[in-house]
Formats: C-alpha cells, structure tokens, sequence
C-alpha cells in the first residue's frame, strides 16, 4: 500500500500522521495562529520533529458556515507558505487543502506533493483532469454540499453504505481521469451530525472493502468536545482516545493538530499489532 510522493515511495502499511497548518484567519481551532513566517517555521519544524510525515496546509476554511474566499486570496495564502517551508525545509511533503483545480496546479507547481480535496473533484470539474495530469496522489473527501451548507444534508438512510456508494462512484471518475494513488477520507463532521460521526467510525472498518488507504479526520471536532461538554482546546485526550478507534478499524494516515500524541498513539497501536 504505496503512494508516491515527488518520486518517494510513502508505504502506508504502517499508519502516518499528517500534520495541519491552517493559514486562514477563522479555521475552528488555530485560525490566524499561523499568521507571519516564524511562527509557520517553527510549527512545521515541530511538527516534523515529532513524526509528521505530511504537512498539510489550507487557505480556505472548511469548518461550517465558512466565509467564500476568492481564489486569488487562496492563492495568497497558501503558494508563499509552500515556498517558505520547501525553503527551509526541502524534503517536507506538502497536502494543499483546496477544492480548486487552479490552486491545486499552482500548489504542486510550487512544490506541493498532494491534493487534499473535500469535495472528491464535485465542487470544480476540472479537478480530477487536473490531478491525473499532475500526476501526485489524490486524497478525497466525503461530503454533501458546500462548507456553508453541508449541515443541511445529513439525511441518510443507510450512512456508511452510502459513502462507501459514493466513493466507488468517484473512485470510477478518478481512474478515468488516470489518478493512480488514491486516499479517501470519510468526512468526520462534514454533512454528518454528532451522532452519526460516530456510527461512522463505529462502522469504519467497512470502508476497507473500497482497498483504497482510509485517512480519518477526527482531530478536535465537535464530535469530541460536544460530546464531553468541552471546546476544542480541551479536546486532545478525546482526540487520541478516536485515534486509536480509527486506527483499530482500519485508517492509514491520521489528519491532525497533535502530532506527537498521534505519532505516540501510533507507536504503540504498532506495539499492539506486533503482539
């Protein structure tokens, strides 16, 4: 189960974390944190420390209700940032987080090494051409809508079959368009309640059927912290304790804020993997 990066062969047998960077001034949890260059370079150099083997980095909110934001200042954001970090640090594996076919050309063009889209190429039909052209790995996203109005349709009869339907659907386009390293994301907190956040990870383990790497996006979601009566500040054990769920059933990279907790909970999910 490999994927190619830039030419490196990344092998996901062994689950990977990958490390957030958000550059947008209003994401859920660190928004406007990353805000001048010191402060990206020293996250990106922690997190890389401490066992990230991806970097991703998003110009453009996904949480709900987010703000439009033009494709020029997504560009603004994010093409600097990937020139800052390759420049510093010229091995880092970049994820740029955007559902624009332009800004994920401009992104790998700049030295990017992936694309993580959220909404698996429905939100820009150029997308999937784009990333076969491209010729990097694919990660993408189950989801209904737009961020702004994905919480209005969360109507399912059958949730996990549902999604695992709708993958092989885009799964279809994606070979079409040739896109040969496929990663696919189940969408923890998009057009999904509380509740069936964690039906979806109750019933994970399905989406192996699909033989494509699962990357499980729980990180300091509402799912956690409402759930606990909390906020997403106090949300890192909640975080770790899905961590281990998600890789017990079956995900292959780890989509986080922490990433020594995540590469901890991975070290000794190994640990119990080899006993």
């Amino acid at each position: 189960m490999n994927i190619n990066c830039k030419g490196k062969l990344i092998d996901l047998s062994t689950p990977k974390v990958m490390g957030i960077l958000n550059v947008t001034p209003d994401s859920f949890f660190d928004g406007g944190k990353y805000n001048n260059e010191t402060a990206i370079l020293n996250q990106v150099e922690t997190m890389l420390s401490h066992g990230a083997t991806f970097i991703d980095i998003g110009g453009y909110s996904s949480r709900p209700n987010a703000d439009d934001v033009s494709e020029t200042e997504e560009l603004n954001r994010v093409i600097p940032i990937i020139e800052l970090i390759l420049k510093d640090f010229p091995e880092t594996l970049i994820s740029i987080d955007t559902f624009r076919s332009h800004v994920a050309k401009k992104s790998i063009e700049a030295g990017a090494a992936l694309i993580n889209d959220i909404s698996a190429g429905k939100l820009d039909n150029n997308m999937l051409t784009t990333v076969g052209k491209l010729a990097v790995p694919y990660i993408m996203m189950h989801m209904r809508g737009t961020p702004k109005t994905m919480q209005q349709h969360t109507q399912y009869n059958d949730l996990t079959k549902e999604i695992i339907s709708y993958f092989a659907d885009r799964i279809a386009e994606a070979h079409k368009a040739k896109i040969n390293d496929l990663i696919i994301d189940p969408g923890f907190g998009f057009a999904k309640t509380t509740e069936q956040n964690f039906e979806l990870l109750n019933t994970l383990e399905l989406l192996q059927l699909i033989d494509q790497p699962i990357l499980a996006g729980v990180s300091r979601k509402s799912m956690i912290y409402k759930t606990l009566n909390s906020t997403s500040e106090n949300a890192l054990n909640g975080t770790t304790a899905l961590h281990m769920v998600a890789l017990q059933k079956g995900a292959k990279i780890l989509r986080v804020h922490d990433v020594k907790e995540a590469s901890e909970c991975i070290t000794l999910y190994n640990q119990l993997q080899s006993n």
